[in-house]
């Protein structure tokens, strides 16, 4: 059998399911018919990619397309502190910080968009503690002359988000060089544009979500010991953005479409999903410092 036939067999396998296929099925009748939850035509299937260290993650990381963003549902994760990691330059503070965030690549330019574990506002004065989940944007500088940024959202009570809560999270090339992100969810909402020079729509990118423990000056060096958990953040779903027939559609960030990746090891890591979670992006999620 020819190297052209045999390609044909195989994405009729694909496609059908079956062996019931004509080899000779015409190159239009054999484009996938859904690939808003499969595949799209041009989608560049995931790779595998190295950790960077300094921290405890599990990222998920999309195929390359011409994505305009990534959203979820997720069930922001109790947090054990070890208690001997405590901050001697910050007092109430650990050296152990959880967020829960999305982001991407494109343009040259990475970043990181979601919610980290931060200082609040009581009677107007900074708590020393870290003690609610808030929203922050980072990025990379770029080869058009943007420089690096990181920025929180305003500490007031309407953007702060607690262990167990449910939200809406998600970030979309609403123009070029310009990201909405939005937080929603347990009676509050969190909505601002941030300027990205390296996001343009119909260009190829990747699109990520990431739950982690970040450790405080430590980017870059190999994770440090802890006994830190951070346990069951639920994705009840992901999705990728895109353009298809005329209309933004939400592609399900099902296991063929990302790297599973989990840094320094998998050996920290506890992830559960049934078959039909698996499709539309949905996954439990605990982190444990002390391994499995």
């Amino acid at each position: 059998m020819s190297t052209k036939i045999l390609v044909s067999v195989i994405a009729c396998l694909i496609a059908c399911g079956s062996i019931s296929c004509n080899e000779n099925t015409s190159d239009e009748k054999s484009k996938n018919s859904d690939p808003v939850n499969t595949f799209f035509d041009d989608e560049k299937f995931p790779v595998d990619q190295p950790c960077f260290q300094g921290a405890y993650y599990r990222k998920a990381v999309s195929s390359k397309d011409v994505w305009l963003g990534i959203g979820g549902t997720v069930v922001l994760p109790e947090i054990i502190f070890d208690e001997n990691r405590k901050n001697p330059a910050k007092p109430g503070q650990y050296l152990d910080n959880p967020s829960v965030y999305l982001g991407g690549n494109m343009g040259g330019q990475e970043t990181d968009i979601g919610l980290t574990w931060e200082v609040v506002k009581e009677n107007g004065v900074v708590s020393q503690e870290r003690k609610a989940f808030r929203p922050f944007m980072r990025r990379t500088s770029h080869p058009s002359g943007q420089s690096a940024n990181y920025s929180n959202a305003p500490a007031e009570d309407k953007y702060y988000w607690y262990p167990g809560e449910e939200v809406n999270i998600s970030i979309q090339i609403v123009e070029n060089g310009k990201l909405k992100f939005i937080v929603e969810g347990a009676g509050k909402r969190f909505e601002t544009d941030y300027e990205c020079a390296g996001y343009k729509q119909g260009n190829i990118g990747e699109f990520k979500r990431v739950n982690a423990i970040d450790q405080v000056a430590n980017e870059g060096k190999p994770a440090q010991a802890t006994g830190t958990i951070v346990k069951d953040s639920q994705w009840k779903e992901s999705y990728l953005f895109r353009l298809y027939e005329g209309n933004v559609v939400k592609a399900p960030m099902h296991e063929g479409r990302f790297t599973d990746m989990r840094c320094p090891d998998g050996m920290y890591f506890s992830i559960t999903a049934s078959d039909e979670e698996m499709k539309k992006g949905s996954e439990l999620i605990t982190i444990n410092g002390n391994g499995f």
